[in-house]
């Protein structure tokens, strides 16, 4: 049996805050939309062109952009993120490069960027550093694939005072007690998987 979630008007308007994210799904909530929310990799096909694209698909219509950071063991894709991912690191597709385009994204676009990776590069960037400098550069939200929410409070520590949302996986498997422990942690959006197993 399938168990529908029920949120009322004044949750998701006290979840609003000042997050570009909270302010774009307010707005798409407003009009009766859904949103359109590329993925992009950064480096693939180079880390300058990543910037052009991020660009293009805004003019398209993008409401978020997801930009995947390189990784060299993206156990939680597959084969063509994989692919994409490698083709990224290779061009030289890091988080500080990461960090980078999206200030550079910054000077002329509002448009809400989560950062979708791993958190072995957050952990040796040094966590409350990658928070800081993540939403300095601004980086609107955050979707580690390989940090469950139950683990994340080293992370969760120093990005919920930053203003960056910690947005959660739930899959068609997910029980109800999985689905609690989601709605404890996660913030901006929960990413809903439509098959379990790898992307």
């Amino acid at each position: 049996m399938t168990q529908r979630l029920r949120v009322s008007d004044a949750v998701v308007e006290s979840l609003q805050q000042t997050n570009r994210i909270d302010r774009c799904f307010a707005a798409l909530r407003a009009r009766g939309e859904a949103a359109l929310v590329p993925f992009l990799t950064l480096g693939d096909p180079s880390v300058e062109m990543t910037l052009e694209l991020m660009h293009a698909v805004e003019q398209e219509g993008a409401d978020l952009i997801e930009l995947g950071v390189p990784f060299s063991d993206p156990t939680a894709d597959g084969p063509v993120l994989q692919r994409s991912l490698e083709i990224g690191l290779q061009a030289g597709g890091t988080l500080p490069r990461a960090l980078e385009v999206v200030q550079k994204f910054r000077r002329h676009s509002d448009v809400p960027v989560v950062l979708y990776g791993y958190y072995n590069p957050i952990f040796r960037y040094g966590v409350e550093a990658f928070a800081r400098d993540a939403a300095s550069a601004g980086v609107d939200g955050l979707l580690v694939v390989d940090l469950p929410p139950e683990e994340a409070e080293e992370l969760l520590q120093w990005t919920r005072p930053a203003g960056l949302h910690f947005v959660c996986l739930l899959a068609p498997t997910s029980g109800p007690d999985r689905v609690e422990v989601v709605l404890r942690h996660a913030a901006g959006f929960i990413y809903y998987v439509s098959v379990t197993g790898v992307t």
